[in-house]
């Protein structure tokens, strides 16, 4: 059974801090190559953050710095650590494995940045 379950977004001013949180189905997270995601209004989902089981990561260059992704392999869990945000950052947050042609999505977590 797929589990996706993301937490934690909510109204921030700009220049503060959320941490949000991916409760993951063990079938989905172990040995997968895990990521954040998001999509604003009118816009196409974009990535914002993967992370290997090995937890190498990697970040698009608009998050770089002020964004960090971890997990958990024990709990199956993945984190989004984001500072410094910016009204930019408003969006539907979801996780998703980095897999090609996934199309299952959780019901993401709102983030709002307000200037």
């Amino acid at each position: 059974q797929v589990q996706l379950v993301e937490s934690g977004g909510g109204l921030v001013q700009a220049g503060g801090s959320l941490r949000l949180s991916c409760a993951a189905s063990e079938s989905v997270f172990n040995g997968n190559v895990m990521g954040w995601y998001r999509q604003a209004p009118g816009k196409e989902r974009e990535m914002v953050a993967i992370i290997s089981p090995s937890k190498s990561t990697y970040y698009a260059d608009s998050v770089k710095g002020r964004f960090t992704i971890s997990r958990d392999n024990v709990k199956n869990m993945l984190y989004l650590q984001m500072n410094s945000l910016k009204p930019e950052d408003t969006a539907m947050y979801y996780c998703a494995p980095r897999t090609t042609g996934w199309s299952y999505w959780g019901q993401g977590t709102q983030v709002t940045v307000s200037s």
